[in-house]
């Protein structure tokens, strides 16, 4: 659990930088600013300063910001120190300011737990600002900055206000059947509102694997017989050599992973050992190991070596594949027609005929499959599963035969789903979990 008071803790990057800032929250903000930075500076305003410790020794000069709450990040009164990023300098300045009573060095994630707990964010636009501090590729930015702003917290909402309108009208109707005042039945409209918001809820958790793939990767699998030119074509996508490659078959035994960055979104490239069936008891593990890989992919680069075809198996799934002919620089003189149109794509690893081909049509594949980014998607499994349940209560409120107090509390039980995504009812179990994903100083 986490105590009150003054929190400080460095809220930039991996020192030594050029410039490091310390950030300090909580009642004793002002006194410290005051007595480090030798008095008070004008609100909002960097302002050039010497920090003194409190036996008056010189810390260094830099800048000192002060931003009063309730309008600051944790709506608290925040203060930040813009000082020299030496890890020496940094240290004292915290040891400094943690020295104060009242202060003491912040919790992983515990300026935007205190951002949440005065209502400054809520628990999904949290999770959106943990998306951004990771990550890694333009998409993934995009995409965390959209739901930061609050886009799929208004959806939530807007279904909870709808279910929570939807529940009063029955329970009035419920409540108040005899009085003049009360309209004509308002069960058709209320129960032909929560059908069409059934078909909005579904279909909006049918978006998670794109969110998946912007936030986590598009999974791409090369399989194809020994010697096929797997690791090769790895090694060439990857622009190093990450997998060892042999003219020995079976010489890949165990799953290699690289993450590639295609047009800003993030690509997961799996190599994996060569399919066949006379193989040792290890060999026979990875590609048992490629198969299910395989199956959970949203691409697999099936590979031939177009000089000794060798033929594979039936996919284990039904996922996307592309069939590519490799070592084209064997046959190039010899290839036909026939012999080109059996592929997808033919390339070669030793010249790089067909390979920046072969990535722009993977990096084409996981654009479409990411959809747009302006989309609104859940963007994280506990949403998904949230929002199963309260799609689960609503199909629940569709049995008429239930009666309508049964149906309202279905109601009910639902908007209590949809509050629990965004924060709105009591989630206090969620807090630890979800601000433990936090760096300290954020």
């Amino acid at each position: 659990m986490i105590s009150g008071g003054s929190i400080v803790a460095l809220s930039s990057g991996r020192l030594p930088a050029g410039v490091a800032v310390l950030r300090i929250s909580g009642p004793q903000t002002r006194f410290v600013v005051e007595t480090i930075a030798g008095g008070m500076v004008k609100e909002r305003s960097a302002v050039l300063r010497r920090f003194r410790a409190l036996d008056g020794a010189v810390l260094d000069s830099g800048l000192v910001i002060f931003f009063p709450g309730p309008a600051s990040f944790t709506g608290e009164d925040v203060a930040e120190f813009h000082v020299h990023g030496g890890r020496a300098v940094v240290a004292r300045m915290l040891e400094t300011i943690a020295g104060f009573d009242g202060v003491r060095h912040a919790e992983p994630g515990e300026f935007t737990r205190r951002a949440f707990l005065n209502g400054k964010v809520d628990l999904v636009e949290t999770e959106a600002l943990a998306d951004l501090v990771n990550a890694e590729t333009e998409a993934q930015r995009r995409f965390a900055i959209h739901n930061a702003e609050g886009v799929q917290s208004d959806l939530y909402l807007s279904w909870r206000t709808r279910l929570i309108h939807a529940r009063a009208m029955i329970e009035a109707e419920i409540d108040f059947a005899d009085e003049d005042d009360v309209p004509g039945s308002v069960s058709d409209t209320v129960w032909s509102d929560v059908k069409t918001m059934i078909g909005e809820i579904d279909r909006h958790v049918a978006g998670f694997h794109a969110a998946e793939i912007i936030r986590d990767g598009f999974e791409v699998v090369i399989l194809g017989a020994p010697n096929a030119g797997k690791s090769s074509l790895f090694n060439a996508l990857a622009r190093r050599d990450a997998a060892i490659v042999t003219d020995e078959p079976g010489t890949t035994r165990d799953l290699l992973e690289v993450v590639l960055d295609l047009g800003g979104l993030r690509v997961r490239l799996t190599d994996t050992a060569g399919l066949r069936e006379a193989a040792g008891k290890v060999e026979a593990i990875g590609i048992e190991k490629a198969m299910a890989k395989a199956d959970r992919a949203d691409l697999v680069l099936l590979l031939e070596d177009m000089a000794t075809p060798k033929a594979v198996g039936p996919l284990p799934g039904a996922q996307p594949a592309l069939r590519v002919g490799t070592k084209f620089d064997l046959v190039s003189s010899s290839a036909t027609p026939d012999t080109v149109v059996r592929y997808d794509l033919v390339i070669s690893t030793v010249d790089g005929a067909g390979v920046e081909a072969l990535l722009a049509e993977i990096g084409k594949r996981a654009a479409s499959a990411a959809g747009s980014i302006g989309d609104v998607l859940p963007s994280r499994l506990r949403h998904v599963e949230l929002l199963g349940e309260t799609s689960r209560h609503l199909v629940r409120t569709m049995d008429s035969s239930a009666g309508q107090e049964l149906r309202a509390e279905e109601l009910r039980l639902a908007a209590d789903r949809l509050g629990r995504i965004v924060g709105a009812v009591d989630v206090e179990d969620l807090l630890d979990v979800i601000f433990t994903q936090f760096c300290i100083g954020k």
